[in-house]
């Protein structure tokens, strides 16, 4: 049975459902004015854009076009040229842009609907875990110029649709990398995601997790749809991980990961709890550990978006499931790097 949650913010409603054999009649949200669909993939997801594309073609005009894999697909160089080619299709403002892969594909997509025309309409099929429930879920987009995610706008999809059986046939390694940003929704707020990971590593039932996982995304958002609050919770982990991901070419979900540890030596330090983060990622077969230079890493983090007046500010936990936003000084960073193999 599928799972259906709304989010409404800023006069915008993303209507998300999450379940089993969902593509088959994939539809997006009814509306008279809609002549024109573009369907944005990346290569492993061509497949399935293009069944969603037959789909879609029942009823609308659809054009297809495939970007790079990951990160390559937000270079500045690959946005300008998808511009040009929007420009060729004739995609109009009420028209819709629909991106088909992981969480880069979403991110680009949707800032490329939040820019085209000023806006245009966009829906996500996110067939990585990653991507389903982080990028896909909330409104962030973004670009890289200069450094992560540090071009982007606040655009809510039309709808998200999360297949679990397409999640469920990713590669192993494919699935180990998403579970970082699963693991991640536990140990801010929810603990039963963390004791079934505790309990059965990667083989764990993706409805034991994954529906949670997007449920604690959609409770925070729906709070604080543009992150001058509780939604900062959210980048526990992602500080010293953008880093970790921008300088050495780790995958999003493996930095994150070892950016997790790093924040979790920091708030054992400052709090004195004692936190699983370690085990639990290790039991997924995470990595716990980075290469790299110290200095190098903390330029990055001063970089950060989410720095302010006061300096660097993190997300610790005070527990399990009780996440504080504040700042940290140079000094914890550097705990928090050496926890991860990472020498002054």
């Amino acid at each position: 049975m599928a799972v259906t949650f709304q989010l409404t913010s800023d006069g915008r409603t993303s209507h998300i459902e999450v379940g089993r054999d969902l593509l088959s009649s994939y539809a997006l949200p009814a509306r008279p004015d809609r002549s024109l669909v573009v369907v944005l993939h990346q290569p492993g997801s061509r497949h399935i854009a293009e069944r969603i594309g037959a789909s879609l073609a029942a009823g609308y005009d659809v054009h297809s076009l495939g970007l790079p894999d990951r990160d390559q697909a937000k270079a500045w160089s690959e946005v300008a040229s998808l511009y040009e080619w929007l420009a060729s299709t004739g995609l109009g403002r009420n028209d819709t842009i629909v991106g088909v892969g992981g969480g880069a594909l979403t991110d680009v997509a949707g800032f490329v609907a939040a820019t085209w025309l000023r806006g245009v309409e966009s829906a996500y099929v996110p067939t990585t875990l990653l991507g389903a429930v982080d990028a896909a879920i909330g409104g962030k987009t973004g670009i890289n110029v200069a450094g992560k995610n540090l071009v982007g706008a606040f655009w809510h999809p039309a709808s998200v649709v999360i297949d679990l059986g397409v999640l469920e046939a990713l590669p192993v390694a494919l699935k180990r990398e998403g579970f970082a940003e699963v693991v991640k929704a536990g140990f801010i707020a929810d603990p039963t995601i963390v004791e079934a990971f505790l309990r059965d590593g990667v083989d764990v039932a993706l409805e034991d997790v994954v529906t949670p996982a997007v449920k604690v995304k959609v409770d925070v958002v729906s709070e604080d749809y543009r992150e001058v609050g509780r939604r900062a919770i959210l980048n526990f982990g992602h500080t010293i991980g953008h880093a970790i991901e921008f300088s050495s070419g780790m995958s999003h979900g493996d930095a994150v990961a070892v950016g997790m540890v790093a924040a979790g030596a920091i708030s054992e330090a400052r709090y004195g709890c004692a936190l699983p983060i370690r085990a639990a990622l290790e039991r997924l077969g995470l990595p716990v550990s980075a290469h790299g230079r110290a200095d190098e890493f903390l330029e990055l983090v001063r970089l950060d978006k989410k720095r302010d007046s006061g300096g660097v500010r993190m997300v610790l936990l005070t527990d399990l499931g009780a996440p504080v936003v504040d700042h940290v000084s140079t000094d914890e960073l550097r705990i928090g790097l050496s926890a991860i193999g990472v020498a002054s």
